[in-house]
């Protein structure tokens, strides 16, 4: 298929001050001259932010990579998950037509993009929320027909329940991603045959499902508003990540041991040292002697905790008196966890600070993938002390 930048587009692009930033510590994953790697996360930031990619998009990340722009073009245009026009407003419908889906029904689900978006594909609907595509295998052929809507799979569809979910996004909802038709995850339709034994306590969603429901982002576009930037690869790090022999912070690649550089001028890298070690409240620990001599005991429980046994605590409805409190006062805790926390109907301290062991591990296993380190961080000690009007010594530091 050729794949040509839209006719019309706007007059210049710039990343706004906090997608800059992620973008800059991108940058720094990658040696001296070698920049050029980060190509595709700065492509794909650019266009969460701005819904496509434009031409002047494309030219600023080459001018932030030092890249030639018909570089950055071929990768633009090579990867069909790099969207050359305006999309919907809400969302960008793609249906899997491939042999699975096809054979299960994915020309109904097109037929629907037709009748509900627009007869043909890559145009928007009438009033500008929606548009669509048919694309190429997703990986998903167990639970065909599919579709990926945003960041996320919704699975087993139907041409009725593709409908329902289109309604369901117009009116400002964000339905929950994963099979639609009652299954976990990818198991046979008929039900389990084997693995039943946990089968009655694991969570209410599977673990991609899961996660897009805590951080909540399934539709939405990263703006820059709410964007972690702490990596630990950049120079300029929090003190407490260790500084590396290249200067940099963090446990990145490093060049291995009497290895010489290979014909193309590049030493071979190695991967980080990890000891034998089990997951551990989102990081990877050998034992207890590896948490922080001053977790409390509930933290230090709830690193004990097999993820089977972990348990959601009870969420609000709604902060009480429509006032929450103060979040971002606990360490760990930025602006984007808070939406998040406030997703799972946490919206005040002593909340947080009434977690069980079991409720921590729930936690720390959920938002670790927004680098969230319920366990380490000690979020129930702090916020037991903040509860109580008191300040903590990263309260402290954060006012002064």
């Amino acid at each position: 298929m050729l794949r040509r930048l839209n006719a019309e587009q706007p007059d210049n692009f710039a990343f706004t001050p906090a997608n800059l930033a992620w973008a800059e510590a991108q940058i720094t994953k990658f040696p001296e001259g070698r920049q050029a790697s980060a190509v595709i996360p700065l492509l794909w930031r650019a266009q969460e932010q701005e819904g496509w990619l434009s031409r002047p998009a494309i030219e600023e990340v080459g001018r932030m990579l030092d890249m030639a722009y018909i570089r950055v073009l071929e990768v633009a245009t090579f990867y069909f998950m790099f969207q050359l026009a305006p999309v919907g407003s809400v969302a960008h419908v793609q249906i899997c037509g491939t042999t699975s889906c096809m054979i299960c029904g994915a020309e109904d689900l097109v037929a629907v993009c037709r009748d509900r978006i627009a007869k043909q594909p890559h145009h928007l609907s009438a009033d500008g929320k929606f548009s669509w595509e048919e694309v190429e295998c997703l990986g998903a052929c167990a639970n065909a027909p599919m579709a990926q809507i945003g960041k996320d799979y919704y699975e087993d569809l139907t041409a009725e329940k593709l409908a329902a979910l289109l309604d369901d996004m117009a009116a400002g909802k964000v339905p929950t991603p994963g099979p639609q038709n009652g299954r976990y995850a990818a198991e046979p339709s008929s039900g389990l045959t084997s693995l039943t034994a946990h089968a009655d306590g694991r969570a209410p969603h599977n673990a991609s499902a899961g996660l897009a429901i805590a951080l909540g982002d399934t539709l939405k576009r990263i703006d820059g508003s709410e964007v972690p930037l702490v990596t630990p690869w950049r120079r300029d790090a929090p003190p407490d990540v260790p500084v590396d022999a290249t200067g940099a912070r963090g446990r990145g690649p490093k060049p291995a041991a009497q290895i010489p550089a290979d014909q193309t001028g590049v030493t071979k890298q190695e991967a980080p040292e990890i000891n034998a070690a089990r997951p551990v409240g989102g990081a990877v620990v050998s034992s207890a002697d590896d948490l922080p001599a001053s977790l409390s005991a509930a933290s230090r429980a709830a690193a004990a905790i097999a993820p089977d046994d972990a348990v959601r605590p009870a969420g609000l409805g709604q902060a009480r008196d429509g006032v929450a409190d103060d979040l971002t006062k606990i360490e760990g805790v930025a602006s984007s966890t808070v939406a998040m926390l406030n997703d799972l109907g946490v919206y005040h301290l002593d909340q947080i600070a009434a977690w069980s062991a079991a409720e921590i591990a729930w936690v720390d296993q959920t938002l670790k993938g927004a680098n969230c380190r319920v366990i380490r961080d000690d979020w129930v000690a702090q916020a037991a002390i903040l509860a109580t009007g008191q300040e903590t010594d990263f309260s402290k530091r954060a006012r002064n």
